[in-house]
């Protein structure tokens, strides 16, 4: 896909959802076992790919933005054949499923049409907006981009290592850090995309899982999230941080299973 190998997992037969997963070096399409877990009986098809740079899949060939990231996705709806696509993005999965539903709100009444393969979107803690935790980590690019010309200098390399190593733990950037160049400088380039002007592109019945407690994605985002999109409702679980498509699978797959049987249009809630 796009130049990419990706593997993909499919489990049970109907309806298609299709999940991506969040930003992590051990995070695949498994982030998803307790929601399959919780559709096993029901006539879905839940289609997890590795994201290119995750999990078994391969690297992107170069440094991607969430567009490349959408455009592999198309490319995988395409190759599928799959219509009426109910999609799911947690947290960095997120940002390309709101990618994705935007540029399927241009085509709805468009000459393209025919093109048109979504029915549902469910963003759980989904990212996309400015946050303080992104500029954070814009700082530690450039203090690291700074450090690794200072410590070239002879005499200073063997101190590179454990510095780095320093500076990301200061940071709280774990992801950063164990991540390779390629992943680092896609990373950078993910999250200084601000997606809130594409919310409102968005025409599909929405649903929006949050935790109260999720500092990464917090509670305000999902809100803003829930007035731009015309069609939408928020879930909001108390007690829950950013793993709220593991810790309420069960609530997430009851609105899934009820947006699929008995579909209604939302409302801002």
């Amino acid at each position: 896909m796009k130049g990419c190998e990706v593997f993909v997992t499919f489990s049970g037969e109907g309806v298609p959802l299709l999940c991506l997963h969040g930003w992590g070096k051990a995070v695949s399409s498994s982030a998803f076992d307790a929601l399959r877990k919780e559709l096993e009986s029901a006539n879905v098809q839940v289609i997890a790919p590795n994201l290119p740079g995750f999990g078994k899949s391969a690297e992107p060939p170069h440094v991607w933005t969430v567009d490349d990231y959408a455009d592999c996705m198309e490319e995988l709806i395409r190759e599928l054949g799959l219509k009426n696509v109910h999609l799911l993005g947690h947290s960095f999965g997120g940002r390309i499923a709101i990618k994705l539903a935007a540029r399927q709100g241009s085509l709805r009444d468009s000459a393209q049409h025919d093109k048109f393969w979504l029915f549902h979107l469910y963003l759980c803690g989904a990212a996309g907006l400015p946050q303080r935790r992104y500029l954070k980590r814009f700082i530690g690019h450039s203090l690291a981009k700074l450090g690794k010309t200072f410590l070239a200098i002879p005499g200073l390399r063997a101190l590179a290592t454990p510095a780095r190593t320093l500076l990301y733990k200061v940071l709280r950037e774990h992801d950063y850090e164990q991540a390779s160049e390629r992943m680092r400088e896609t990373m950078i380039k993910v999250i200084s995309e601000d997606l809130t002007s594409y919310l409102s592109s968005i025409t599909v019945p929405t649903d929006l899982f949050w935790g109260e407690e999720d500092t990464m994605t917090p509670l305000a985002d999902g809100e803003l999230m829930n007035k731009k999109i015309v069609q939408s409702e928020l879930h909001v679980f108390s007690g829950v941080r950013h793993r709220v498509h593991i810790e309420r699978a069960k609530e997430i797959a009851e609105v899934i299973l009820q947006a699929m049987h008995n579909p209604s249009p939302k409302g801002r809630g």
